[in-house]
């Protein structure tokens, strides 16, 4: 008997450009997948009322049905053509994860259980967060693909905590928690500036593992295309990225607004170059807090960021018949 390990998303049109609802994880089939996974670790009790637990269904929700047509029919000047190029690519929203008021942690729980199921169906997954911490179950489960992984960090914040009033699987120590994964074997962190939570024992606890960091003083100065240089090529990657690490001219609904951050180019430049540079596994977007945003701007960027990565994808030839999921 299938256990179900997701919720469906509340609101119409329920699910990301109306892609088709999957909540059965028995014998998945997909070539992408969307998944929410609300609920971080709270370091305080007022951590628990966590407005960021809204984003998934309000990335979902905000576009209108005929919009959502438009996404996916309409030539994307983005792309040079429609979001799957006319290709049969099965692309699926699996919900949000469950979670339990009895067992907090059941939450990353079933986040990591349905990550292995789909990381183990050769399935690029797209994970919308919540804060930074729920990538932490989502990255351990990368472990099904039997591979060395390089982890891409975009953010405003180094997040190498190892623990926060003795929480260890916050927003804070996300990346420290990668490190301590065998199968990740080397982390880029792009986007560093500002004041965070990193005092300077994580900045040279970082350093000492060996972590490639790029301020986004020093990103701008040099350029993107400079530090996907520095990225080994023809790799298996998996994309982290915290809103906060993009400027917050252009995504203002996020709760550590810090001047400075990655502009559109620079990310459209990203995400085709990481897609194109070798295999990138999966992505997730975290941190996106609705309250804060002015106008939808956010909204548009996260759809952007996610149409953009999701046609790149097809048209690297990740979902053909000769280098699919059978490569």
């Amino acid at each position: 008997m299938n256990k179900f390990l997701t919720d469906a998303p509340v609101a119409k049109p329920h699910t990301f450009l109306g892609f088709p609802l999957v909540d059965n994880f028995e014998h998945f089939d997909a070539d992408i997948a969307i998944l929410g996974v609300p609920f971080g670790v709270p370091y305080s009790t007022s951590g628990q009322a966590n407005e960021q637990s809204v984003s998934p269904d309000h990335i979902r929700n905000w576009s209108s049905l005929a919009e959502i047509e438009m996404t996916l029919n309409n030539y994307d000047f983005d792309l040079g053509g429609t979001l799957l190029d006319g290709k049969e690519i099965k692309v699926v929203d699996c919900g949000n994860a469950k979670s339990s008021l009895i067992n907090p942690m059941e939450h990353y729980d079933n986040a990591e259980q349905i990550a292995r199921k789909v990381f183990s169906a050769n399935t690029v997954l797209i994970t919308l967060g919540g804060d930074h911490g729920v990538s932490i179950p989502i990255i351990k489960a990368l472990d099904a693909l039997d591979k060395e992984i390089t982890l891409i960090h975009i953010d405003a914040h180094l997040d190498w905590r190892d623990e926060v009033n003795g929480e260890a699987q916050g927003y804070s120590s996300v990346i420290r928690r990668a490190s301590e994964m065998p199968f990740i074997k080397g982390i880029h962190q792009i986007g560093m500036r500002g004041i965070g939570s990193a005092t300077t024992k994580e900045v040279k606890d970082a350093q000492a593992y060996g972590s490639n960091i790029t301020t986004a003083y020093e990103m701008h100065d040099k350029g993107i295309e400079e530090v996907l240089k520095t990225i080994p090529d023809n790799g298996t990657y998996y994309l982290t990225i915290d809103a906060d690490g993009i400027d917050p001219t252009i995504m203002p609904g996020v709760l550590a607004q810090t001047p400075g951050g990655l502009n559109w180019l620079q990310l459209h430049k990203l995400i085709h170059g990481l897609v194109n540079k070798g295999r990138v596994v999966g992505m997730d977007l975290v941190e996106i807090t609705p309250a804060y945003d002015v106008g939808n701007i956010t909204m548009i960027h996260a759809e952007r960021l996610l149409c953009n990565f999701i046609g790149a994808t097809v048209r690297a030839g990740y979902f053909d018949d000769c280098c699919g999921k059978e490569s």
